[in-house]
Parts: C-alpha cells; sequence; structure tokens
C-alpha cells in the first residue's frame, strides 16, 4: 500500500473536477470534502468516491455548474432546490446559510432538495462547531436497506450527524449511518476484494450476503438489502435502526417537497441512468441564546471525559468517544499521507490518463 501526501491527492482532487466542469472555486469545495475524509480515516468517502463523482458527471447524470434556486427563505429557515449540481457545493453552502441565520436567530434551519452525494456528513456539522454551535445533518441516499421484518431495499444508508463544541482538542462529533454499515464500506470492501462480513446484508430470501462485488449489483437491481442498525430482529433493535432511517428520509424529502424511497434510484421511466434527486437537511443552533459557550463547553466535555474514564470491558483498554478516532487518525494522516490501495491507485491512474494528467506519481 502507497501513501500520497495530503496537499499533493487534495490538488489532483481539484484538477479533476475542474477539468470536467467543475468551476474552480467549487471544485476547491468537493476536493476540501473529499480530502476531510481521507484524514479523518473514513477511506470509503475521500479519493475512493472521485471516481464515482466523475463517472455521473461522464454521464450527463450530475451537473458539474452549481446552480441553487432559492425556493422560499424566511427569518431561520430556506429551502433550496440545487438542480442536481455538485452536493458539497450546495451543502457547504446550506450549512453556512444555516450558520449565519441562528446568529440572528439562535436557530437556523435549510432543507434541499434535487442535490447529489454530499460527502461526509461531519464536514458540515463540524462548521457549525467551529462557530461555537451544535450543527446537525441528515442526507437521504439511494435504496439499499429493508425496513425490519421486510427484504426490499427501500430507504438508503441515511446518515445522522451531530456535532457539539467542547473544552476538548475536538468536537463532540457523531456522524453515522441508520444501518449496520455505510455503503461506501462495501465499495470500500470491493476495492480491497474482500468479503462483505456476515450480518450487513441479506438476499430476498433473508440468508446472509457475504459476496461484495455480487453484492454492489444485487442492491443496484433491488434484489439484496443491507440492514438497518439491530439486524433483522426487534429483538435486537431492529425497529430502531429502521425508525431512524425513516426519520431521516422525512426531514431529507417532506420539508423540501423532494423525492424519496424508490425516487431516488437515479433511474428514468425507460430504466436509464437519471439523476438520484437527493434530499438534505441542516440545523445550526446557536448556544448563546441558551446559555454560556464555556459553561456548554465545560459540560460537554465532562461528559466525555467521565465517559472515557469509565471502566472498561475485560480484555479493552480504552473507551473513545465519538471524534475522538478521527481527530487522531486526522495528525497520522497528515505526517504519513493518505493510504492508496492497489484497485484505488487503477482508478486514479484511469482519471489521469483520460485527463491527460501527470500530477501524481504512483
Amino acid at each position: 500500500m502507497k501513501r500520497l501526501p495530503v496537499e499533493a491527492l487534495q490538488e489532483f482532487m481539484t484538477t479533476v473536477f475542474t477539468r470536467i466542469g467543475v468551476a474552480a472555486e467549487d471544485a476547491a469545495i468537493c476536493s476540501e470534502v473529499l480530502i476531510a475524509s481521507d484524514l479523518r480515516g473514513i477511506e470509503s468517502h475521500g479519493i475512493g468516491r472521485l471516481k464515482m463523482y466523475y463517472d455521473r458527471i461522464k454521464a450527463g447524470i450530475q451537473n458539474p455548474v452549481t446552480k441553487i434556486d432559492m425556493i422560499k427563505d424566511k427569518f431561520a429557515t430556506a429551502v433550496w432546490d440545487g438542480n442536481h449540481g455538485m452536493g458539497h457545493v450546495i451543502a457547504k453552502k446550506a450549512m453556512q446559510t444555516a450558520i449565519d441565520k441562528a446568529s440572528q436567530y439562535g436557530l437556523g434551519c435549510v432543507a434541499v432538495r434535487n442535490s447529489t452525494h454530499y460527502g461526509i456528513c461531519g464536514f458540515y456539522a463540524e462548521m457549525a462547531t467551529k462557530q461555537n454551535m451544535i450543527g446537525i445533518t441528515f442526507t437521504n441516499a439511494r435504496p439499499s436497506i429493508c425496513p425490519t421484518n421486510g427484504v426490499t431495499p427501500l430507504l438508503g444508508t441515511n446518515p445522522i450527524c451531530f456535532g457539539a463544541p467542547s473544552d476538548l482538542p475536538y468536537p463532540f462529533l457523531y456522524d453515522a449511518a441508520t444501518s449496520i454499515s455505510q455503503r461506501g464500506k462495501v465499495e470500500q470492501y470491493a476495492r480491497e476484494e474482500k468479503e462483505t462480513p456476515e450480518g450487513w446484508a441479506i438476499d430476498l430470501d433473508g440468508k446472509p450476503y457475504t459476496d461484495t462485488k455480487s453484492l454492489l449489483i444485487d442492491l443496484v437491481k433491488q434484489k439484496a438489502s443491507m440492514l438497518p442498525i439491530g439486524g433483522t430482529s426487534e429483538l435486537t433493535g431492529s425497529h430502531k435502526g429502521y425508525g431512524l432511517g425513516t426519520m431521516v428520509e422525512i426531514l431529507s424529502a417532506a420539508l423540501q417537497n423532494g423525492s424519496y424511497l424508490n425516487g431516488l434510484l437515479g433511474i428514468d421511466a425507460d430504466g436509464k441512468p437519471a439523476p438520484y434527486c437527493l434530499g438534505h437537511f441542516f440545523l445550526a443552533i446557536n448556544i448563546e441564546f441558551f446559555t454560556e459557550l464555556d459553561s456548554f463547553r465545560k459540560i460537554t466535555g465532562d461528559i466525555c471525559r467521565e465517559l472515557q474514564n469509565s471502566q472498561l470491558f475485560p480484555g479493552k483498554t480504552r473507551i473513545y468517544v465519538a471524534g475522538e478516532k478521527e481527530y487522531e487518525l486526522e495528525q497520522q494522516v497528515r505526517s504519513l499521507g493518505v493510504p492508496i490501495i492497489p484497485n484505488l491507485q487503477k482508478d486514479i491512474e484511469f482519471m489521469q490518463h483520460e485527463l491527460n494528467l501527470d500530477m501524481l506519481k504512483l
């Protein structure tokens, strides 16, 4: 496994985006979001996803030029239409607008329809924590998760993200799918040529599905499904993951008058590739409208410290809180570089060849 310097990789991604029609300023935002994922060790949503955006723009189902229409804008709230532009650009601008509104009103909320994949949710929640606010974001996604007691993939992995500033060196930052694992992790396993762990996915007979490459094909064909948090049974809490995923679907579609469930398949009436029509939800909460900022940061830090210092499970050496591992991994990746596995290297080489680039020495 090779490693590439963070700055070189970010510059490469920016160049790829501009070469396929994304404006320079927007390309910089896209690469900023992607490299943030690699820095945190979330390999499923960084450089590993660049080829996906490349392919979608080339196929004409994602617009490289981002044009945002304001549907409504009133006091603390707004509704936008992203016109299938670059999700990272739409999302960053939407969260900044929510933060600006929260500065004035205490709360700021922006709902978005007709967007595209926007990378890791944590990037946008952390925008708020850096401004000493609470940041919350949700997004729906193409169908891949079955409801409890069902086998048909209807919900997306529908992540929930919550960020809060603390007096620790990092914010509390929870960013996780409402499924056992995000779809991107399965894609990462495919690049690594590994099987999908048993318990993550099932076929239409309810049997475990572990063949990763076939799983990715059958998810698209709706012949297989990934599982909500809790798996297949209410005894293990399947209904909780299913319910949370549905909550995200509602907040990502109903407020925006947007698309949902099978409307996010990325296929038109004739069975041809079409935009994915994703929806997002962003909320910023101005802490100082509720309490003193220093008090909030200390209480949040105290909660984290008490959890971290509680009694360990036998054989374990450390208890983490959300955002801690990612903070530590960032220091390591900045020092050592971003890991590039062989199949990812092939994708990078393909894009370099297609765009006549010679930026990365692999």
